[in-house]
């Protein structure tokens, strides 16, 4: 019965191997069969995951994989994500060549970012980070144009690097302990020499920032963000972050005091918000502007783990700003995918008049990153930030909340145009008349209703935000 513990990702798996196959033998035209089957095993695994989260916290598998509230929460969020990203594809890949196959894909993807999530043990770990990074080089690659190949290859390199980084790190950590799970890790890292600790801990984590497009291995991200169709875009700014972070959460609480590992994720937080905020200004593509965002959004969320033993309040504020982080962001690149053409921030202008349920959706996407209330992600920065500060850590509660506000100035570049007339930009030196009207064109349903739905979700977890807390802050590790 124990491989049972695991029907979420087996059902996913399936489900991917389901489309795989099964779009070899339909037509083009009859291609969405498989993503009614991909829809279908996302909800599936959603279900069992969320009646899973009632039960007592246990491990799989000779204790290298956690069935927890962490991986609970994991599974939900990331297959809600993925099942909106779905929403999104309805518009873009519907009777394209490689429709089945991008469904597949992101499903294996998927189901390698859950596994990331729950392993409790350095190979799972590794393991789960490659089938959760190989499937994303396909599918940024999907796009045949310069700029797609440019991002493919980018991401392929960086993740070639960045696992063999890690895989450094796993041996380097067992070669000191003997050991790879994470209970005995906890155990015999006290008594390594802390030179290799520390190196091993530095390869470890640069490895899962690469997953979680974070400061140093954040280059990929804006380049596949824009390189990439939107589909796929919303998918890896938004999913592997789910498991990466989970992942480095259960790695940071197993080590020791002799390496001063807080203070380098804490660092590392502010390095992401930062230099993503202040690379994100100066953006005209709304995607390459989202994909900074997503960057910065990595060192909001490190804060909770640079405090992962300091505070009771880490882990609840980590997995609730995961899950209101997921749907914001789909919510804000689904208006990128429903005005596929309007790939500059004066193509908006008007958008409030023209369409005021798209630009109402943007409106409560971009304002809910910035951590505006009643959005929920407005309730994960307050809750990470009241962790920093109940860890002793109060200079990264000062962190969130100034690049909170400087993250306010870039995002304001492009509400502005959306709710301005469209006469005021065009003095303004917007582009033509009649380039604005082809990028305002009638935008995609699917994607449309995915932002509307998204953003939906955003407020609606916001404001049943003690209910989601009492949820998260369940028995949260094995």
């Amino acid at each position: 019965m124990r491989p049972l513990l695991l029907l979420p990702e087996i059902l996913l798996f399936v489900g991917g191997l389901a489309a795989l196959m099964g779009g070899s033998f339909l037509p083009r035209n009859r291609q969405w069969v498989t993503r009614v089957v991909a829809a279908g095993a996302l909800v599936a695994s959603i279900a069992v995951s969320a009646a899973g989260l009632t039960g007592a916290p246990t491990a799989a598998f000779e204790g290298t994989y956690a069935v927890d509230t962490a991986t609970g929460i994991a599974r939900i969020a990331a297959a809600l994500g993925t099942l909106l990203v779905l929403g999104i594809a309805g518009d873009e890949l519907a009777a394209t060549a490689r429709e089945s196959e991008t469904y597949a894909l992101l499903l294996f993807a998927t189901t390698g970012t859950i596994v990331l999530a729950g392993a409790r043990d350095l190979l799972v770990l590794a393991v789960a980070f490659f089938l959760a990074s190989i499937p994303l080089y396909g599918l940024i690659g999907m796009v045949r144009t310069p700029r797609g190949a440019e991002a493919a290859m980018k991401t392929y390199l960086m993740g070639a690097l960045f696992g063999i980084v890690l895989l450094l790190g796993v041996t380097l950590l067992y070669g000191v302990t003997g050991a790879t799970l994470h209970a005995d890790l906890a155990q015999r890292l006290a008594a390594a020499p802390p030179a290799a600790v520390a190196a091993g801990l530095l390869a470890v984590v640069a490895g899962l920032l690469f997953e979680a497009g974070g400061v140093p291995a954040h280059f990929w991200v804006p380049d596949a963000a824009q390189g990439a169709n939107g589909t796929v875009a919303t998918f890896l700014t938004t999913v592997p972050k789910i498991g990466a972070m989970v992942a480095l959460y259960r790695f940071v609480s197993v080590l020791p005091d002799t390496v001063d590992w807080p203070l380098l994720i804490g660092v590392l937080a502010v390095l992401s918000m930062t230099l993503a905020n202040l690379a994100a200004y100066w953006q005209q593509d709304p995607r390459r502007m989202l994909g900074w965002s997503t960057v910065s959004q990595v060192g909001f969320l490190l804060v909770p783990i640079a405090v992962a033993t300091r505070s009771d309040l880490a882990l609840p504020s980590l997995l609730l700003y995961l899950l209101g982080y997921t749907v914001t962001n789909v919510a804000a690149f689904a208006v990128t995918t429903a005005l596929p053409d309007a790939r500059d921030l004066s193509d908006y202008r008007g958008l409030s008049r023209s369409r005021p349920w798209l630009a109402a959706s943007l409106l409560v996407a971009l304002l809910g990153l910035v951590g505006t209330p009643p959005t929920v992600v407005f309730v994960g920065k307050l809750t990470t930030a009241t962790a920093a500060w109940d860890g002793g850590m109060a200079w990264l509660t000062l962190a969130v909340f100034v690049n909170s506000l400087i993250s306010l100035f870039y995002y304001l570049r492009w509400i502005i145009p959306a709710f301005s007339p469209a006469g005021v930009m065009a003095m303004a030196g917007a582009q033509s008349d009649e380039h604005h009207a082809a990028a305002l064109r009638v935008p995609g349903r699917w994607s449309s209703d995915t932002a509307v739905a998204a953003a939906l979700l955003s407020v609606g977890l916001g404001l049943a935000g003690g209910l989601v807390w009492a949820i998260v802050s369940g028995p949260l590790l094995t």
